[in-house]
This record gives C-alpha cells, structure tokens and sequence, in this order.
C-alpha cells in the first residue's frame, strides 16, 4: 500500500505542477513535441523578400534570393548575439578571458544597381535591436577621423615613452559603446589618410566583437586598387576576410535604369527648355516653404560656405558653388541636414581634365542619394553621357607639383597611382550614372516623406 500511495502522490504533484505552469509555456512544449520543425519567421530577411516578391513589389531575382539566404545567417546569428565586455578586475590584473567567437558578417559586392544596398536595408531592418548602426562608409570615416582628432587633442604627451600614442583604440571603444551591428553602404577606400588606419581601426572593431555587413562595387581584392603605398593597405584585405563572408551580386541588370519610366522629369539637358521647367519646379517647391528666396550661409566645422539662392530647406545652387569650390563629404553632409531639395544647374560634360570636379560631384551624388536628398539637374548632356573618360595630358603642371610634394618620381609604382590615372573616378562614375537614373523617378522623390 505504501508502494502505491507514494506513486499516486507523485502523479497528483506533477499534475498540480502542470496546472500551475503558464499557458504560454505548456502550448510552447506542445508544439515542439508535435512538430520539431523550425517555424520561418516572418520578419527576418529571407521570408521579407519573397513576401515583397508575392506582392509583386519587387522581381523575382534567383541572385537576390541566395544573397538573402547569406543575410538570413547573418540575422539569425546575431539575435541575441551581444559582445562581452571585458570586466575591470581583469583588465587591471592584466588577465583576459578568452572571448567568445562573434558571428561572421557579409561582404557584398558586384555591379551597380543589382540590389545590393536594398538588400543590405532589408537586413538592417528586420534586426530589432538597439546596437546597430546603417551609414555611408564615406561618413563613417569621416567621423573616425574627427574622433582621432578630438582624442590626440585630450592626450598629454608622455616624452618618457618611446611608443607614440595610439588614437586608434581608444575611437574603437567609443564607436562599440553603442553600436556592435555595423552596416556600411559603398564600402570603398580612394583615401590615403582612411587606407593607412583601416587595418587598426577593424582589428580593434572586431577584437571587441563588432560584426560588420557591407555594400561594395569592388571585390575585398580590389580596394584601394593602384592606391598610394597600396602594400600598407594589403593586410587589411585579409582582416576584412577573416570576419566577413565576401559574397558577389552580379545579375547583370540595373533596376536604377530600368525604374526610369521617363514620365518624370527632373533631368534636363541645357538650354531654354531646361531653365523654364527647373524655374516652374523650383517656384512650385518654394510655394511649399514658409520663407522667402535669399542667400544662406552654412557654417561648416568653422567655416561660412554661401549658397546664393535658397527658400526654406529648397537649394538653387550651381555646378560651379557645388563642385568647383574645394568642398567635401562633410561640406554636401551639411547639406543634406539643411536641405530637402538640390537644383544642380550648368553640369558640364565631365573629363579627365576636371578630375578634381568629377570626384566632388561624385561624392556629392552618393551623399544626396544616402540622405535621400531630391535632386534636380541641368547638364550638358544626358546622364548616361556625363563623364568622358578621356581629355587629360600625360603631365599637367598640378601633377608635378604633387609628385613633386609625396616625392613620387616617374615610373615608380606610385606613379601610376589612382590619383594620377583617375581610373577610380571612371570606376566610381558607374554608380553615379545608375544613381542619377534612380534619382529621378517618381518613387525615389516620394520616399522623402518617409525617410524625414
């Protein structure tokens, strides 16, 4: 009897246990009892798509559909994924644990206008967390350099010490203070300055468990390709490998150009016809704005930069006040904080012989179109035409004078440098012409609203 009022007092324990568990608990078990299969998620990269694709919102893509399949790892190793911090005790003993392994990230590349900053967004999207941050690479670097800055102005020189000090470290702890999901759109590197401190600055990152997902019209191979003291740089391209996934896009189509239906029309080629629809779009837009038509100054780190002629956040400006002045991303950045609306006028037909004003027009697109900034333009020639490569001499006085400055002789390896060829200008205009495309369309004008 003893035997059989024990087992029966155990059975009434355990049913008691399961009438007092949560609902929610006792449904979960079921199911995984029931069913052992993985239930898909609506929300993440993957399953995000193809509900885009059956609403007919984009193409059904076989190329786009095996990146996602890469973006779907991704997202499914990052949640609930968080860096471990390296407790004080240990760092003051000098003892570090051993960190555990952070997810691999993506690297993607290929030809414009395949998808891949789409894409990229999806991504960035679904992760709901608060540690993530989507930027233009070109900002990125930007503000790491300003941090190197404000960080060797804090410093007080040891002259004991025979190692300088290293800014490097101590910009990567405050970048992963908050952020450890770092995505970059147009991952390139065309600087000097940004090629010699990569390599730190991502072991850093990456050391402190960032993972990284990334956009790029050039192979990890190809960066920095022909660059200035290119074999510094090298060892960041395996760094980058090391933690990334390096994925190609490369379906062969431009959905940029073929989103150009041609009803819109916010692209024009010079001439009387042009000036009157730029004045009939403008006075449209400044009868939106409560402000009146009159100069602005924007002070940029310091300096007054004037645009002649604005109305509220609406900018009527010139190829000359854009691009032949000596203004960069920071300067167009502020720009894009100010302005909602950009009228180009007078955008010659650019060659190698206005190189320096290629490459600020080129920054100055991928700045409008990563801050969502409407654009209106008047050219000498249609958008797809707009850059000649040709028309620059074998040596130009501004050229010797360079070589001459970095000590650079003829026929060394760094003569024939990118900043002598402007062979990343003609890479880089690619991506200008298909973004110019998408620019102009009626979607990319609408998704203003959205994006403010």
């Amino acid at each position: 009897m003893a035997c059989v009022f024990a087992k029966k007092s155990v059975n009434i324990n355990f049913i008691n246990f399961l009438l007092h568990r949560p609902f929610f608990l006792l449904q979960t078990q079921c199911c995984n009892y029931s069913d052992n299969a993985k239930p898909a998620d609506p929300e993440s990269p993957l399953e995000v798509l193809k509900m885009k694709i059956s609403k007919g919102e984009l193409m059904n893509d076989e190329y786009q559909l095996k990146i996602a399949e890469q973006l779907q790892r991704v997202y499914e190793d990052v949640r609930g994924y968080e860096p471990e911090k390296e407790g004080f005790l240990a760092k003051w003993m000098g003892k570090s644990k051993k960190k555990k392994k952070s997810p691999k990230g993506l690297y993607l590349y290929g030809a414009v206008g395949g998808g891949k900053t789409m894409l990229m967004d999806l991504f960035y999207n679904c992760c709901q967390m608060q540690n993530k941050k989507r930027v233009h690479f070109h900002s990125f670097m930007l503000n790491v350099h300003s941090k190197i800055h404000e960080v060797k102005k804090t410093v007080v020189r040891d002259t004991t010490k025979l190692k300088p000090f290293d800014p490097i470290p101590p910009v990567a702890a405050s970048i992963t203070e908050n952020t450890w999901l770092l995505c970059f759109d147009e991952f390139q590197v065309t600087d000097i300055a940004d090629a010699m401190i990569l390599k730190r600055l991502f072991t850093e990152l990456f050391e402190r468990g960032v993972v990284v997902v990334a956009t790029s019209n050039r192979s990890p191979d190809d960066l920095y390709k022909n660059g200035l003291q290119r074999g510094n740089f090298l060892p960041f391209i395996q760094v980058l490998k090391d933690h990334c996934q390096i994925s190609s896009l490369d379906s062969g189509i431009d959905y940029r150009a073929k989103a150009v239906s041609g009803s819109e029309k916010h692209y024009f080629i010079r001439g009387e016809e042009a000036e009157k629809g730029i004045e009939k779009i403008f006075k449209y837009l400044c009868s939106m704005e409560n402000d009146v038509v009159r100069a602005r100054t924007l002070n940029i780190k310091g300096r007054n930069v004037i645009f002649n002629k604005t109305c509220g956040q609406v900018m009527d400006s010139t190829f000359t006040e854009l691009c032949d002045r000596p203004l960069g991303a920071s300067d167009y950045i502020e720009i894009c904080q100010a302005f909602h609306t950009v009228i180009i006028r007078d955008v010659p037909q650019l060659n190698l012989k206005l190189k320096s004003q290629a490459r600020r027009f080129i920054t100055l697109i991928d700045t409008l179109y990563d801050n969502k900034v409407r654009v209106v333009i008047s050219a000498s020639a249609p958008y797809n035409q707009l850059f000649v490569p040709e028309g620059e001499e074998e040596y130009t006085d501004e050229k010797r004078m360079l070589m001459d400055d970095l000590k650079i002789s003829h026929g060394s390896e760094d003569h024939k440098s990118n900043i002598f060829t402007g062979e990343e200008e003609q890479f880089a205009f690619d991506r200008t012409v298909s973004r110019l495309a998408e620019m102009q369309t009626a979607a990319y004008w609408d998704q203003w609203e959205h994006h403010r």
